[in-house]
């Protein structure tokens, strides 16, 4: 990939999975939303849906489908308890699955949680160049995410490698 002076900046989508909050109680997303403009990105959209395999697959199919919206945050769904499904829901959408994410965000989270984090289901893939992190709902993981992980890989200038070139040639033609 060539090296890329300027700063590139994306369009990104916040989508919170959960059976009961509303934009004034989802602190997760909201968090979400100041570190992604702090960082000078836009949000693209954002939205709350149930914990539901297809709505949830409704919304982000939607936005993987949209040319200006370069990644998809999710939030919620990741744990094993009742309905949690975002894995079940988002995986099947992935064209490839970015294994070392979960890993990495597991690894991370050990330092801070200990071995709870086992139970944390967290994964990113890709899907017609878009790409997709799925963190847990918690505000402190999507911390951990974002400010570890996510961050970096969406800067256009963090070497040695990361995820925009690959998004901001979601519809150029070869």
């Amino acid at each position: 990939m060539p090296a890329n002076k300027e700063q590139t900046y994306l369009n990104i989508a916040v989508l919170t999975i959960s059976d009961t909050r509303t934009d004034e109680t989802d602190t997760s997303g909201q968090y979400l939303l100041s570190a992604i403009e702090e960082a000078g990105h836009s949000i693209a959209q954002r939205a709350i849906v149930i914990d539901d395999v297809y709505q949830i697959r409704a919304v982000a199919s939607a936005w993987i489908a949209n040319e200006d919206i370069h990644a998809i945050i999710t939030t919620g769904g990741t744990g094993f308890s009742g309905r949690d499904s975002t894995p079940e829901a988002m995986s099947v959408l992935f064209d490839k699955h970015v294994e070392g994410f979960g890993e990495t965000f597991r690894a991370i989270s050990l330092q801070e949680i200990g071995v709870s984090t086992i139970q944390s289901r967290a994964l990113a893939g890709l899907a017609n160049n878009t790409v997709i992190f799925c963190v847990p709902g918690s505000t402190g993981a999507c911390k951990t995410a974002w400010n570890n992980i996510i961050s970096q890989q969406l800067d256009s200038t963090y070497r040695p490698c990361n995820f925009v070139g690959h998004l901001t040639q979601k519809w150029s033609k070869s």
